[in-house]
């Protein structure tokens, strides 16, 4: 392991300690992986490999804790179809200020804060953070195709975007794929495996999957479940910040994980999302 992705891994393992607002699998949430996904190329009805919901319970209470409550508060403020400008009210943007007060204030969040501080990666002042943070997340941008504002790394990321209809794109976030499946939008289609890939566990915290979403598919993807808004947010942030445009590789907890981390034009966030490598032996 390089010394840079050893000292990240180090920050990872402290971000995940104190993560305490995190689920517990079996306990907080349970889900129900069923069967492999099956080929996209040849998506019908007889390819899903789960006829059953992902999530079978979510202790909803989870929801009603302030950074949970924030981030939920902002996933109806997109319009997915990328292409579609979005225009943001000053209520949302009120929402997303209202999500960073929330988040910046955890335990996860004033670790990142202060290891970037430490590296001259972002101000040391709260308020010119924030703006930093506003400005990778929430600042909106053209994706490919597109010639007017239609996307923000929050929206790709936690939110989920389709492309031409029939494609989904982003979407890496548990609650959005729960509230989502909740309420009738989603099909999940089963866990996908390569031959490096370790077989999913339901009682770990990440999962490559397929799902269809409206009337798109996401052949595969990959999210975390059951942690809190703000280990991912922290996360990425420092995997953007430190090294955009990469595979990070970090191991931490039970987890040898790639942090996959696009930019857009340096200054957003493009997509980010978890690969699992391997399962650790040990805690």
């Amino acid at each position: 392991m390089i010394e840079s992705d050893r000292e990240l891994s180090a920050m990872v393992q402290e971000l995940w300690d104190n993560d305490i607002n995190r689920l517990k699998p079996g306990k907080d949430y349970r889900i129900s992986l069923q069967g492999k996904a099956g080929d996209v190329m040849a998506l019908n009805d007889d390819n899903d490999g789960a006829g059953y919901p992902l999530f079978t319970y979510v202790d909803e209470n989870i929801f009603k804790k302030e950074t949970f409550l924030a981030f939920i508060s902002l996933l109806d403020n997109y319009e997915s179809d990328t292409g579609e400008p979005e225009i943001v009210t000053p209520e949302e943007e009120a929402e997303n200020h209202k999500f960073l007060d929330s988040i910046i204030q955890t335990p996860t969040m004033k670790i990142a804060h202060k290891y970037l501080v430490e590296k001259h990666l972002s101000p040391e002042d709260e308020t010119d953070f924030k703006e930093q943070l506003y400005r990778i997340w929430f600042e909106l941008y053209a994706r490919r195709g597109s010639s007017r504002p239609d996307s923000s790394g929050f929206e790709h990321v936690f939110v989920g975007e389709t492309r031409g209809g029939r494609t989904v794109i982003g979407f890496h976030n548990w609650i959005q794929l729960y509230l989502q499946e909740k309420l009738g939008h989603i099909d999940y289609k089963g866990y996908s495996v390569n031959a490096n890939s370790p077989q999913p566990d339901e009682n770990k915290h990440i999962l490559a999957l397929q799902f269809s979403w409206k009337n798109g598919i996401k052949p595969k993807g990959s999210i975390f479940i059951g942690v809190s808004p703000e280990f991912e947010f922290a996360l990425y942030t420092l995997c953007f910040l430190t090294s955009p445009n990469e595979r990070v590789k970090v191991q931490f907890s039970f987890y040898d994980v790639e942090i996959v981390c696009h930019h857009y034009n340096q200054k957003h966030i493009g997509t980010t999302y978890p690969v699992l490598v391997k399962y650790q032996n040990h805690e």
